[in-house]
């Protein structure tokens, strides 16, 4: 095949990608995926997986009626072939007439793995398996854990430092600026649970939610550990915990302060530990038999460094400030940071104003 169809395939297949990241970790049980369809060198239609996972992609991308014969399809996972709660999204692209379709990787679920090919290739519709593979390995990293009975769920955390490593502004509330900030409500998007516990909760009387203008409808769940049921009365988070579900972890029981968060519409976790520490691994069972495949962990040093410690973050998102604390600074992750092992180490390249944003890939 010529350099110049890769490139075109690639170039699709990563606008693919930029429609499934709408939806990552609104979906439920559901991967999010992205459906690119072109003809004669330009793209038709386009669809995402929708919100709570249904329709697919693909089904959203060829509901038109468009002629789409002779068509490519790109999708970022392997279409669908077997009967769920709606057809599989493979009725519709032989219904449609499409004559190419391509995916990066095969999909997880039994019922569908390696099988749409064959019945492709039998309706005499070419296919092309293998593009991007590598960015479809990383981007279905907590959907793969998802179908596997006895894994953890995905699990990223978020910090915010300054130049010199402290996360604790002993004179202002805020390390990073307003951009970071409204970064962070981008990232929460893309989590269906947000981790976190009483002390950071009662400390920054945090929202945990997305803030940023149209997004607000994809604010996930919020976890919090509480084990001695310490989270204070007056508290922002209250606020919304009628419409965004709100758990609270505890080992205590406390009939009072239980009825008090229940009249929240908080939901209560109970985890029973007789040691001292906090059972991570537990807790992390306990949110995916609640469907959580996605969590991300918005914490102080102590919570971060254990997460570590017992291998459970998969991606460390680091916002860092271009100011120095020094005796103003608190809660110091240098130490932290220049220890942990990770296998890429990547910038994002976002305009923010003097902060800079930095992915660890951990695992």
């Amino acid at each position: 095949m010529s350099t110049n169809q890769n490139n075109s395939d690639n170039k699709f297949m990563r606008l693919a990608f930029k429609k499934a990241s709408e939806h990552l970790g609104s979906t439920k049980e559901n991967p999010s995926v992205g459906c690119i369809i072109v003809k004669n060198g330009s793209i038709v239609s386009s669809g995402v997986t929708s919100i709570n996972g249904r329709p697919h992609a693909e089904i959203n991308a060829l509901k038109s009626n468009k002629n789409f014969f002779a068509s490519t399809l790109y999708t970022t996972l392997e279409p669908c072939v077997h009967y769920g709660k709606t057809s599989p999204c493979i009725n519709k692209i032989l219904k449609k007439k499409i004559s190419k379709v391509c995916y990066p990787i095969l999909d997880c679920d039994k019922r569908t793995h390696n099988k749409a090919e064959s019945i492709l290739k039998k309706n005499k519709i070419k296919v092309k398996i293998g593009i991007l593979k590598k960015k479809a390995k990383v981007f279905y990293k907590s959907y793969f854990l998802s179908q596997k009975n006895n894994s953890l769920p995905f699990l990223d955390a978020k910090i915010a430092i300054s130049k010199d490593y402290f996360s604790v502004n002993k004179r202002k509330k805020w390390i990073t600026n307003f951009l970071s900030r409204n970064k962070v409500h981008l990232i929460r998007s893309k989590y269906d649970c947000i981790l976190s516990t009483y002390k950071t909760v009662n400390k920054d009387n945090s929202r945990l939610n997305c803030r940023i203008q149209g997004l607000e409808h994809l604010s996930p769940s919020r976890a919090i550990i509480d084990k001695h049921l310490k989270l204070k009365k007056k508290l922002n988070i209250y606020n919304s915990s009628k419409k965004i579900k709100t758990y609270v972890i505890t080992s205590e029981n406390n009939k009072k302060k239980e009825k008090f968060l229940k009249s929240k519409k908080i939901k209560i976790i109970k985890i029973y530990n007789k040691k001292t520490f906090i059972n991570y691994k537990a807790i992390l069972v306990e949110l995916k038999k609640r469907g959580f495949s996605r969590i991300l962990c918005e914490s102080g040093l102590h919570t971060t460094r254990e997460l570590l410690k017992n291998n459970l973050i998969y991606n460390l998102h680091i916002f860092q400030s271009s100011d120095r604390l020094g005796k103003n600074g608190r809660n110091s992750y240098r130490n932290l940071l220049h220890n942990v092992k990770f296998k890429e180490k990547n910038k994002i390249n976002i305009n923010l104003s003097g902060d800079e944003l930095c992915n660890l890939r951990i695992k």
